[in-house]
């Protein structure tokens, strides 16, 4: 991935907003039904200083400076839950922050009426997989070291970039999930 914004990605003033979006887009090229993906943050120009060939690698130049660069991280272990994984992470000093996207199902607020009691973590998810309510999301969230946030959702039927809802707080319990990485 590249620092420069892909076509249709909408601009940000932000370099959080748009690392965030900028993930978006190209978890967006891969299509649904992906796993989830991390991405490691690292400040543009302290790359390009000090890993000259990464940047090269990168397509990062010198019109590129300032904001931040995502670097996709290995494939997440395949049945671990997401919260155990990320609890095992600890990023070194030069990683600015990190990302994280996936893919979930969601209901609306006025199905948790409907919502049976007891439900264990499969038989809730099962529940929620047969609602006809339900809409399949992804959310990229990012977090940096010193604690702030920026969170992207695209709905797969408003799969467009001009439909991508960003906003620090969207995804608050991942955004912890992402920050505890770093204490």
């Amino acid at each position: 991935m590249s620092n420069t914004p892909s076509e249709g990605t909408p601009l940000a003033a932000n370099p959080l907003t748009r690392a965030v979006l900028e993930i978006d887009s190209y978890a967006s090229g891969l299509g649904w039904d992906q796993p989830a993906r991390l991405f490691a943050l690292v400040d543009t120009d302290h790359l390009r200083a000090h890993e000259p060939g990464l940047a090269d690698q990168l397509g990062l130049d010198d019109a590129t400076s300032g904001g931040l660069t995502p670097i996709e991280q290995d494939e997440l272990p395949s049945g671990t839950a997401l919260d155990e994984f990320l609890a095992t992470i600890a990023w070194p000093e030069v990683i600015a922050g990190c990302a994280l996207t996936v893919e979930r199902l969601m209901l609306p607020p006025s199905a948790e009426a409907s919502m049976p009691e007891g439900l264990d973590d499969a038989a809730l998810a099962a529940w929620v997989a047969r609602h006809p309510e339900r809409q399949e999301v992804r959310m990229t969230v990012a977090v940096l070291r010193d604690g702030t946030r920026e969170s992207a959702l695209r709905l797969r039927e408003k799969d467009t970039p001009s439909e991508v809802l960003t906003g620090p707080e969207l995804v608050p319990g991942l955004a912890d999930a992402l920050s505890a990485t770093f204490s």
